[in-house]
């Protein structure tokens, strides 16, 4: 039923190409002729024709203030009413893909509206804390501006919440986040990874390895610091940003950092690495089910999206705490388990996350929710 209706696609900005917008390159594959709609679109050519197909999605009045472009999420608290100025009114079927505001859109009774949700908004609700002494704002007139702007964002995003028909959640992690926080029922439908571009390799290499942005809550100077503790292992740092410096002053003789490198590189050093390790909660971690490809096993923190994707044992090993101590523990019990791993069967679990196996999943949801709700 859902082939005849009139549908639009709402994401919050459109500045690269990263794990939220993987799922909007899955919404254009399944729906050619929806319109798309973002507070920003700031793409390069190369990323447009793969997430947009090409298209320029309906932007709002945030698109054309001074610095958007670098600066966009400065105006967070101009995200909400910006959100509500696009008027969705000749669309039967909205599909956000939300992980801040992009599920806020005003839709009237006759119109369905499904939420992919990422997460609701971390640094409004739970990461709030977090998220102001990481920023220093908790003390001052900065502090105060910040703490009034997300109190009035997690009154509205509440209030939104209940904009959304149906939920989908990315995990079921996020499944709870939603329950606790907006008091809603969720399905979860894992989200895209292109599998195809991380063929498995069996024969590994006496070195682990980590890559992600440089930024705190990833945690990567624990990893180096555990890695220092270890000078027999040899851990290689893939990724650039903010944490740089501190990371470097913690790593050992026996810790490589490379910054960044190019796709080829890091997929390179993923099939080659006899172990990849993360200490990050993550809503899901797709970087996670990259390296599985790869027949990679992965040493990875019992909490968030990789207690999902990693079983202990099978295709990785888990630690419980991110501190250094728990990751040590957790490199030693997988030098313990030695060959226990293979790498063949690791990646054919990984499969189960392919990008064909999440639209289907998709299309069925909201074939099953429009065929419920237009036919009342």
């Amino acid at each position: 039923m859902s082939n005849n209706l009139k549908k639009a696609i709402i994401h919050e900005w459109f500045v690269n190409y990263a794990g939220s917008e993987r799922c909007v390159e899955s919404f254009t594959n399944m729906w050619t002729d929806a319109e798309v709609y973002s507070l920003v679109d700031f793409l390069n050519d190369h990323d447009r024709g793969i997430i947009l197909k090409g298209k320029k999605a309906h932007t709002s009045f945030i698109q054309t203030l001074p610095f958007a472009k670098k600066k966009h999420r400065n105006y967070l608290a101009f995200f909400p009413i910006a959100i509500e100025q696009f008027d969705l009114a000749e669309y039967d079927i909205i599909l956000s893909s939300s992980h801040a505001v992009a599920k806020g859109v005003l839709t009237n009774p006759n119109q369905m509206h499904i939420c992919y949700c990422h997460t609701p908004i971390r640094y409004a609700w739970d990461h709030y804390h977090q998220y102001l002494r990481e920023a220093n704002l908790t003390k001052g007139i900065g502090g105060l501006i910040a703490k009034s702007v997300l109190h009035y964002l997690r009154v509205w995003d509440y209030t939104a919440s209940n904009r959304v028909d149906h939920y989908i959640a990315n995990s079921k992690h996020i499944a709870k986040r939603i329950k606790k926080i907006y008091g809603r029922d969720s399905e979860v439908i894992y989200p895209p990874v292109d599998i195809n571009l991380f063929p498995v390799r069996t024969d590994k290499e006496n070195f682990y390895l980590t890559a992600s942005r440089l930024v705190p809550y990833k945690r990567i100077d624990l990893i180096v610091e555990a890695f220092s503790k270890m000078p027999d292992n040899k851990l290689v740092v893939i990724g650039h940003g903010p944490e740089m410096n501190k990371i470097k002053e913690k790593a050992g003789r026996n810790v490589e950092i490379l910054g960044y490198q190019p796709f080829d590189q890091l997929k390179d050093y993923m099939q080659r690495a006899k172990a990849f390790v993360f200490a990050a909660e993550e809503d899901f971690g797709i970087i996670i089910v990259e390296a599985q490809s790869c027949g990679t096993p992965v040493i990875a923190l019992n909490k968030g999206g990789t207690s999902e994707t990693v079983v202990n044992g099978l295709n990785g090993i888990h630690f419980n705490e991110q501190t250094s101590d728990s990751i040590i523990g957790a490199v030693k019990n997988f030098e313990k388990a030695g060959n226990n791993f293979d790498a063949v069967n690791i990646s054919n679990i990984a499969k189960g996350y392919s990008r064909e196996i999440f639209e289907a999943n998709i299309r069925r949801f909201i074939d099953i929710k429009s065929s419920e709700f237009f036919s009342k």
